[in-house]
C-alpha cells in the first residue's frame, strides 16, 4: 500500500503552479498527509546591481529583503487559515538555486511526493533556460508528479 505522509508543492506563482497546488491538496487530503508549500527565491535574480529610479545604487541586501517580504506575502495568501490547519501546512521561503533547494528540502523533510507545475516550454527555450522540473525529476529522493496547464486533469476545481 502506498503511504504518503508529506507532499511538497514548489510554486513560482504561475498558472502551472496553481494546478500543481490543486493536485497537492488532493493528495494531502486523500492520504492525510502534511502539505509543504515552498517558493525558492532565485539568487541569480540578485546578481545584477540594482539602482533606484534616480540612479542611486541600492544595496543588494535591501533588494533581497524586499523580494523575500513580497514572496512571503504572496505565499501567505495562497492557503487560507482553514486550509493551513486542514493540511498541517508548512509554508516556506528559501533562497538559492530553485532545483537544488527543492531537492534539498525534499530530502531534509522526508517528502514522499513532489507535485510540480511545468511550463512546457519549447525546445529552444528549454535549451537556453533549462528546466527546473526536469532537474527535480532527475535528482529528487522521491516520486515527482509534473503537471501542465492546460492538459487533461483528473482533479476537479
Amino acid at each position: 500500500m502506498i503511504q504518503i505522509k508529506n507532499v511538497l508543492v514548489p510554486t513560482d506563482f504561475s498558472e502551472p503552479s496553481e494546478v500543481a497546488l490543486r493536485y497537492g491538496k488532493a493528495f494531502a487530503e486523500t492520504f492525510g498527509a502534511a502539505l509543504h508549500l515552498i517558493h525558492v527565491l532565485d539568487e541569480s535574480a540578485l546578481v545584477y546591481p540594482w539602482t533606484s529610479p534616480d540612479g542611486t545604487p541600492v544595496g543588494l541586501g535591501a533588494a533581497r529583503e524586499d523580494m523575500e517580504h513580497m514572496v512571503k506575502d504572496r505565499l501567505s495568501r495562497i492557503l487560507s487559515d482553514a486550509e493551513r490547519q486542514k493540511y498541517s501546512a508548512h509554508v516556506v521561503t528559501l533562497c538559492g538555486s530553485p532545483f537544488m533547494e527543492i531537492v534539498a528540502y525534499a530530502k531534509a523533510q522526508n517528502i514522499d511526493l513532489i507535485v510540480l507545475g511545468t511550463h512546457g516550454r519549447g525546445p529552444i527555450a528549454h535549451m537556453l533556460m533549462g528546466s527546473v522540473a526536469e532537474r527535480v525529476v532527475r535528482k529528487a529522493p522521491c516520486p515527482v508528479l509534473t503537471v501542465r496547464n492546460p492538459e487533461h486533469e483528473f482533479i476537479g476545481p
